[in-house]
């Protein structure tokens, strides 16, 4: 059966759903192995309980401020930054959604990502090197792109994603360092046993967790950025504009220096200024631009 618009954006949000109970599942077993260590009874498992569902709703409403905070993103002055404004604005009209906050993100490197709950709650923020490069035809496919992934709730997933990949490096930090400072005196009180449960847990999540992001990431199909690329030509009706700006972004290759593995995914272009035209890594948070180039020079709008 052919899929709609529509149907994509229903599945985004199931897809939405369905990792935020996953994660709270994996986050739950995490709290019971950290309870049974540390030997804190039910009083332990209902802290979890609670701080597991009080992150996701802190989650769901502050998303986009963490990443926004994340990458030093600022409010973009509208007398400053006119032309960007403009752009936004006429572009978010096309697509018949609200006109989402603009910011700008201190960095030489060219790229661009959006943020937020909901095309109500939504903001979008590119980087000082996007503007210096990119013409206005060029600023208004990226910005479209980024539209589009508003408009069909791309973003929700992108960036619960990215906080929720964070939180679980955390929690295996947490374990580490509770090996490494607090092993000694659980063997002296527990005969070593508490001890040696916390290192097999700390070593695994060492082993895991990073490995666990990265499948997170690989899991959101890329066919959210061909779909948002594809999107967003056909609300310019110039596919050609985006295809020129994903040529200087393939050529820049800087790196951005508050880019991180949990955050990656959020960018239209790879953040670390490398592997932009690999095709072999199954962890790839983004397809080759050569490939996505190709498809818009050959899209008809």
């Amino acid at each position: 059966m052919r899929e709609t618009l529509y149907s994509l954006i229903a599945a985004n949000k199931r897809k939405t759903f369905l990792f935020i109970v996953i994660t709270s599942l994996f986050l739950g077993v995490l709290g019971y192995a950290l309870v049974q260590v540390l030997d804190w009874g039910i009083g332990g498992y209902i802290f979890f309980a609670l701080f597991i569902v009080f992150y996701n709703i802190f989650l769901y409403y502050n998303s986009d401020k963490i990443a926004l905070k994340a990458t030093g993103s600022v409010p973009a002055d509208p007398e400053e930054f006119r032309m960007l404004h403009n752009v936004v604005e006429e572009v978010s009209i096309a697509a018949g959604t609200p006109k989402p906050k603009v910011y700008i993100t201190p960095s030489p490197a060219p790229n661009a990502f959006a943020t937020g709950r909901n095309p109500q709650n939504a903001s979008m923020a590119v980087t000082t090197g996007l503007l210096e490069i990119m013409n206005r035809q060029e600023l208004q496919g990226v910005v479209a792109h980024e539209i589009s992934h508003i408009r069909n709730y791309d973003m929700l997933l992108m960036t619960v994603v990215a906080a929720i990949g964070g939180l679980i490096i955390l929690l295996r930090d947490f374990f580490l360092r509770s090996m490494l400072w607090g092993g000694r005196r659980r063997d002296r009180r527990s005969g070593g046993n508490a001890g040696l449960i916390l290192l097999v847990v700390g070593l695994v999540l060492a082993v895991i967790a990073p490995i666990f992001v990265a499948l997170i990431r690989a899991a959101i199909s890329r066919q959210r950025e061909y779909l948002a690329d594809a999107s967003g030509a056909y609300i310019t009706r110039y596919p050609h504009g985006l295809a020129q700006a994903l040529v200087k972004l393939r050529d820049a290759g800087q790196k951005m220096k508050r880019a991180s593995d949990a955050n990656a995914h959020l960018f239209i272009a790879n953040p670390f200024g490398k592997d932009r035209r690999d095709v072999a890594s199954m962890f790839a948070t983004h397809p080759p631009i050569d490939k996505r180039i190709e498809r818009l020079n050959k899209l008809v709008v």
